[in-house]
């Protein structure tokens, strides 16, 4: 049901899965751990958010003092399906619209830039209150985006979100799974440091795999979200009752349609501890005895041996390997180093290793599964 979701939103470009608040955080937190300094004097830009809506904005917003955030900037996209609907941020509070769902074509999209957080309500405190304030009582603070002719008004393709793009430090968002490899691609030209989220097989796009095998980007840190999975809020407005998995009442008292997505991983560049611990290995002898009871298989067309479990993954074998896509859930680059890749639909990327003409693993005549070919570090 989880994939059968995603491939769903690609084929009709539903891509409004917004990410919980507490997933956020708990990915978020493990950088500030790494690098307390990670987000300091830093402009963060989240691109594919409604401001009004994101629990993006809503956290770094929270997190602006906390962090030392430079500047925030969030922006929507025209037709998002909830902007100008219900702010949430806004507690309860109508909306100028007067249904909460409108037609998708007559949404706006909205840029909120936020240089300052102080203490607007004069509680002692500085939180979403005070960005409330802020956002009712100065007019610069948001203002509608306009758009390109070519790319509407808000889509990070747009001239308008390039150049908010170009003063960003950071960018930290969900984007739409379906453009995913035009996103990514878009932050590489740009040289931009990110923390986004994405499907697992985009690990094998040829626009992906050449920056992971090159140590260019890597997997974030909690890699295994809710057992490989997460939980994303739909709008009711697109909502199919097929992928609902929960239904809640926000602070608002909307309904939120909650689904479960499989596969989801956090793609990034910036460093965190978990990436630099080594994965604990048995030796060879030791696998064979305890683990497989046989020896392992090498391939007809490729002089590697075949590793089906990233856990049985051999400590002392000098040569290459070929292992499951979900060894970047655990891969070191002080530990191992990527050769290239295999795919098992003859269509795949070579990876720099196949010749064009076996692109496959094959072992006794048979293609076996899409394989990562990498070895130990050499000291």
């Amino acid at each position: 049901m989880a994939n059968k979701n995603l491939t769903n939103a690609k084929r009709v470009k539903n891509d409004e899965f917004y990410t919980q608040y507490s997933d956020i955080q708990k990915e978020v937190e493990k950088y500030v751990e790494y690098d307390p300094d990670v987000f300091r004097g830093k402009v963060v830009y989240c691109n594919c958010d409604d401001p009004f809506e994101s629990n993006f904005f809503k956290y770094f917003a929270n997190k602006f003092k906390t962090y030392g955030i430079k500047k925030l900037i969030t922006t929507s996209y025209a037709g998002s399906p909830i902007a100008e609907t219900q702010l949430t941020l806004f507690g309860s509070e109508k909306s100028s619209c007067k249904k909460e769902t409108v037609n998708r074509k007559n949404k706006k999209a909205y840029k909120i830039e936020i240089n300052d957080v102080s203490d607007l309500t004069k509680d002692g405190i500085t939180n979403l209150n005070d960005i409330k304030y802020l956002l009712k009582h100065d007019k610069n603070a948001s203002r509608l985006l306009s758009g390109d002719g070519k790319y509407a008004a808000g889509d990070f393709r747009s001239k308008e979100c390039i150049e908010l793009l170009k003063q960003a430090d950071i960018v930290i968002t969900n984007p739409p799974f379906s453009l995913f490899r035009e996103y990514i691609k878009q932050l590489i030209d740009y040289n931009k440091k990110f923390l986004i989220i994405g499907n697992m097989n985009a690990i094998t796009y040829k626009e992906v795999f050449p920056l992971l095998k090159g140590n260019k980007i890597w997997l974030g840190n909690n890699y295994k979200v809710n057992a490989g999975a997460m939980f994303f809020e739909i709008p009711e407005d697109i909502a199919n009752l097929e992928q609902v998995r929960e239904v809640k009442t926000n602070e608002s008292g909307k309904k939120v349609y909650v689904t479960r997505v499989q596969g989801v991983r956090w793609f990034t560049n910036l460093d965190h501890g978990r990436r630099h611990e080594p994965l604990p290995l048995m030796t060879m002898d030791e696998i064979i005895k305890f683990v497989t009871k046989k020896p392992f298989e090498k391939y007809d067309n490729y002089d590697a041996i075949e590793v089906s479990l990233v856990k049985n993954i051999p400590s002392d074998y000098k040569g290459v390997m070929g292992v499951p896509v979900s060894i970047f859930d655990k891969y070191c680059p002080d530990q191992f180093e990527i050769v290239g890749m295999a795919e098992d639909n003859g269509k795949g990327f070579s990876g720099g290793i196949w010749d064009g003409k076996n692109p496959h693993c094959v072992i006794n005549g048979k293609n076996m599964f899409k394989r990562i070919f990498i070895r130990h570090k050499r000291n």
